[in-house]
C-alpha cells in the first residue's frame, strides 16, 4: 500500500469509467421500470405444454369442433329448495337467459335445456354450464363480468329464495383467482420480509446508509426484472409464478451480491484507501467473485429454459433476468455510488442501549471469533467432517423417498371465490364437471362418427367407459340418444350440445368422462394414462381409430410426464455447467469438484427435509397444513434443484475465492483457510439469514407449491451456510492442502508462509 494511504491511483479516468458505467445502468433501469407496474395483468395462469396432448385437444375442441363449451365455467346454485320444481325451472330459465346476454358468453345450458342428473346436486342445488367464446380479450377477462352478473341475478331472486347463493367456478375462474392470490402473496411476503431484512442488514453494517444500499439493489433488480418480463409477454407465454420467483430471487440475490460489494468497500476504507480506490478494489475483487457466483446461478436457471412447459420456462427467464440485473446493478451502479458516499456510508450509525454494535467489517473481535472457529475445524478436520457430514448424509438418503406427483389434499387457496364454489360443487357431488376427462375419438375417413361403423365404435367406447367404476357419468352422442343403435336421434339434440360433441367434418367425437368426486388427482392422472395407452382400434373395432385425452387431469398428466422426463437432464446440465464455470473461475479441478459434491449434499439434505415435513407431515402443522401431502408437486424438485444449486454455490464461491486470494498472497493452506473463514463466515451468515428470511416469508403464503418451494430453498440455504460452509467445507480444504488448487489455482503465487493472520 502506498505511504499516502491512497492505494493505487485511480485518477479522473477511473472516476469517469465508474460514472459512465453507472449512467448506462441508470438508463437501463429507467427504461424498464415503467413496464413493471401492474405486470400481473400480462402474466398467465394457464399452463402451456409444448407438444402436450391436452393442449392439442383444447385447441381441437375450439377450432375443429367449434364447440361453444371448449372453454367453460360452472355457475353453482345453492339455496334453492327444490331444483326440480316448476318454480325452479323458471328460475333456471331466467338465469340461463341472463347469462347468454353477456358479451363473450357462447352458451349457457341447464337441466331445463337438457334433462340430466348432472345438472342437479345430490343434496339439492343445481348448476349451469356456461361456455366462453372467442372475443377480443382473453377468456379470463369474462370472469369479473360473470361475477357481476351473478351478484345482480342473486339480488333479483333474493325475495323468492332468501338463502340463494350463486358462485362461479371452473378452470378459468380458478386461474383468474390464482392471479389475484399470487399478487397478494407477493405483497404480503414483501411486507413480512422487508422489516426482518432491514433489521439483519442493520445488524450486519450498523449503519442505515450501508443497510439501505443492498435493500435498494434488491428492490431495483426485482422491478427491472418485472419490467423486462412485461416486455417479453408480447412474444412469450410467461407464468404468474414469475412474480413469486422474481421477488424471492431478487431480494435474495440482489441483497447478497450488494452485501458482498459493500462489505469489501468498507474493508478497503478501513485499510486506509481513499473512497475512489476502495470502490475500484470492491468492484474488482468482489465483482470477480460475483461473476463466478452468478454464473452458476444463471446456469441453473438456464437449464429450465429447455423444459417445454411455459410455467417452468417463465421461472427460468425471470431467474436469469434477476441474476443478470443484480450483477449489473452491483458492478455498474454500486461502485459509483460507493465512491460518492465514501466514509459517509457509515452515516446514521445505529446506537443500541446495550453498547456498540459489532458489524461485519469493523468488529475485530467478531473476526477473531471466526478465526478461532476456523482454527478448531482445521486442527481436527476428520472429526469435524464426520460430526457434520453424517447427519447431512442421513437427510440426503431420506430424499430417495420423494414421491413426485399431485398432493392428495386440496392444494388450492381456500380463500379464493372460485375455490369456495368448487367446494360447494364437491359437496353437491358434481365436481367431476370441472375435473372431467375429455376424450376425443378420431375415426378414419371411411367411418365417420354417424356412419353405422362409426356409431358402433362410438357406442362400444362409451359402454367401456360406463363400466369403469371411476366414472360417475359419461356424456357422448350415444348417451344423449339413450344408447340408440343408430345415429338417427342425433339431430334431436340441441345444436350447441351437438357441436360440442362432434367435429364439423364428422370424423371426431367427444366423450366426456365425469369422475366420481372421491378420486384423488393422482388417480385421475393414472386414468388419463390408461385411456391414452389403450388400444382404440381393438376397443372400437375400427382399424385406425385414435384416442386423445384433454381436460385438467390430462394437463396434470402431461406436466408430470414432462418433468419426470426432463428432471435428470436438467440435473446433469446444471452440474456440468456449474463445474465448467467453477473450473474457469477458480482454475482448480479439485475445488470445483468439491464444490459440486457439497452442493449435491446440500440439495439432497433439503429434499430429505421436504419429504419429512410436507410429504410425511412431520411438523407440517407449524406451516398451516392439516396433515401430510403424500406427494411433492412435480415443479418443486426441478425448480429447487436448479435454484438451490446456484444459490448454494454463492457461499462456496465466497469462501473458496477468499481462501484462494489469501493463498495467492502467500499464506499457507491452514492459515488461508482460517483467514478465509474469519473474513467470509460473518458475511455468509448475514447473507444467508437475509435469504432465509425472504424464503420463509413465502413459505407462509397461500400457494402450497410456493410454500414447498420457499421451504426447500430456506432449508437448503440454512444447511449450506451453517453446516456445509462453516464445518464441512473448511475441513475438506484443510485435508486437501495444495491439491485444492491443482492445476492452475496457485499459478504465480508466492511461497506460502506458515503464520496465520488471525489467531
Amino acid at each position: 500500500m502506498p505511504d499516502s494511504k491512497t492505494g493505487p491511483k485511480t485518477g479522473h479516468g477511473a472516476a469517469r469509467h465508474r460514472f459512465w458505467f453507472a449512467m448506462s445502468g441508470f438508463v437501463m433501469a429507467l427504461a424498464l421500470l415503467p413496464f413493471s407496474f401492474n405486470v400481473e395483468r400480462r402474466l398467465e395462469t394457464t399452463v402451456h405444454i409444448k407438444g402436450g396432448e391436452s393442449e392439442k385437444v383444447d385447441r381441437e375442441l375450439a377450432q375443429r369442433f367449434q364447440s361453444p363449451y371448449a372453454h367453460r365455467v360452472v355457475l353453482v346454485i345453492s339455496g334453492v329448495p327444490d331444483p326440480d320444481s316448476p318454480q325452479a325451472a323458471d328460475t333456471l330459465a331466467f338465469l340461463t337467459t341472463s347469462l347468454r346476454s353477456i358479451p363473450g358468453v357462447a352458451g349457457a345450458i341447464s337441466g331445463v335445456d337438457w334433462p340430466d342428473p348432472m345438472f342437479t346436486g345430490n343434496n339439492g342445488g343445481a348448476l349451469i354450464i356456461v361456455g366462453l367464446g372467442q372475443h377480443d380479450q382473453s377468456v379470463e377477462s369474462l370472469v369479473p363480468k360473470l361475477r357481476e352478473k351473478a351478484d345482480w341475478m342473486e339480488g333479483q331472486l333474493r325475495s323468492q329464495y332468501p338463502h340463494i347463493r350463486l358462485q362461479i367456478t371452473g378452470e378459468t375462474p380458478i386461474n383468474y383467482d390464482l392471479r389475484k392470490v399470487s399478487a397478494d402473496d407477493v405483497r404480503h411476503a414483501e411486507e413480512r420480509a422487508m422489516p426482518v431484512t432491514l433489521f439483519l442488514l442493520l445488524l450486519a453494517f450498523g449503519s442505515f446508509v450501508a443497510a439501505l444500499l443492498p435493500l435498494g439493489v434488491g428492490f431495483l433488480s426485482i422491478s427491472m426484472a418485472m419490467g423486462a418480463c412485461a416486455l417479453l409477454t408480447h412474444f412469450l407465454h410467461l407464468s404468474i409464478l414469475v412474480q413469486n420467483l422474481a421477488t424471492m430471487a431478487g431480494l435474495g440475490l440482489g441483497i447478497d451480491y450488494a452485501l458482498l460489494m459493500v462489505t469489501r468497500f468498507r474493508e478497503a476504507l478501513a485499510e486506509g484507501f481513499d473512497p475512489g480506490c476502495a470502490a475500484d478494489i470492491a468492484g474488482e475483487q468482489a465483482g470477480r467473485t460475483l461473476i463466478v457466483s452468478a454464473s452458476t446461478v444463471a446456469i441453473g436457471f438456464s437449464a429450465l429454459l429447455f423444459v417445454p412447459i411455459s410455467e417452468i420456462r417463465s421461472i427460468g427467464i425471470a431467474g436469469l433476468l434477476v441474476t443478470v440485473l443484480s450483477v449489473m446493478l452491483c458492478t455498474f451502479i454500486l461502485p459509483w455510488v460507493l465512491g460518492l458516499l465514501g466514509h459517509r456510508i457509515d452515516a446514521a450509525r445505529l446506537r443500541l442501549p446495550f453498547g456498540r454494535l459489532k458489524t461485519l467489517d469493523s468488529a475485530d473481535s467478531s473476526n477473531e471469533r471466526w478465526a478461532r472457529w476456523g482454527s478448531i475445524v482445521t486442527r481436527w478436520p476428520w472429526t469435524a467432517l464426520l460430526l457434520a457430514g453424517i447427519p447431512l448424509l442421513v437427510l440426503a438418503l431420506h430424499a430417495r423417498k420423494i414421491s413426485i406427483g399431485l398432493p392428495d389434499r386440496d392444494s388450492l387457496p381456500a380463500q379464493a371465490e372460485s375455490v369456495k364454489a368448487l367446494h360447494t360443487l364437491q359437496a353437491m357431488g358434481r365436481s367431476g364437471v370441472v375435473q372431467s376427462l375429455r376424450v376425443v375419438l378420431e375415426l378414419p375417413p371411411q367411418s365417420p362418427a354417424r356412419s353405422p361403423a362409426g356409431w358402433l365404435a362410438l357406442s362400444r367406447l362409451t359402454r367401456r367407459f360406463q363400466s369403469d367404476p371411476r366414472a360417475q357419468e359419461v356424456l357422448s352422442l350415444p348417451t344423449l340418444t339413450a344408447m340408440s343403435d343408430t345415429a338417427d336421434g342425433v339431430d334431436q339434440i340441441p345444436e350447441p350440445i351437438r357441436k360440442g360433441l362432434q367435429s364439423g367434418d364428422g370424423r371426431s367425437a367427444l366423450i366426456e368422462l365425469l369422475p366420481k368426486p372421491n378420486l384423488t388427482p393422482s388417480q385421475l392422472m393414472r386414468w388419463v394414462r390408461e385411456v391414452r395407452s389403450s388400444d382404440a382400434a381393438a376397443i372400437t373395432g375400427v382399424p385406425g381409430a385414435v384416442l386423445r385425452v384433454g381436460g385438467i387431469p390430462a394437463i396434470n398428466a402431461d406436466y408430470d410426464s414432462v418433468v419426470n422426463e426432463r428432471l435428470p437432464k436438467v440435473m446433469v446440465g446444471v452440474v456440468l455447467g456449474s463445474l465448467l464455470a467453477l473450473l474457469i473461475g477458480l482454475r482448480s479441478l479439485f475445488a470445483a469438484v468439491k464444490a459440486i459434491l457439497l452442493n449435491l449434499l446440500s440439495v439432497g439434505a433439503s429434499f430429505g427435509t421436504l419429504v419429512l415435513v410436507f410429504q410425511e407431515g412431520y411438523g407440517s402443522k407449524l406451516l398451516g397444513l392439516d396433515g401430510p401431502t403424500g406427494a411433492v408437486f412435480p415443479i418443486v424438485p426441478i425448480l429447487s434443484f436448479a435454484i438451490v444449486f446456484g444459490l448454494s454455490m454463492d457461499y462456496e464461491v465466497f469462501l473458496v475465492a477468499r481462501v484462494l486470494e489469501e493463498r495467492r498472497r502467500g499464506l499457507s493452506e491452514r492459515s488461508a483457510v482460517i483467514e478465509g473463514v474469519a473474513r467470509t463466515c460473518g458475511l455468509i451468515t448475514s447473507a444467508a439469514a437475509i435469504m432465509i428470511a425472504v424464503f420463509v416469508a413465502f413459505t407462509m403464503g397461500s400457494f402450497l407449491v410456493v410454500q414447498m418451494l420457499g421451504f426447500t430453498l430456506a432449508v437448503a440455504v440454512f444447511i449450506d451456510a451453517t453446516v456445509v460452509r462453516m464445518i464441512v467445507g473448511p475441513a475438506l480444504l484443510q485435508l486437501a492442502g495444495d491439491w485444492n488448487w491443482w492445476p492452475l489455482g496457485l499459478h504465480g503465487a508466492p511461497v506460502a508462509s506458515e503464520k496465520p493472520l488471525l489467531q
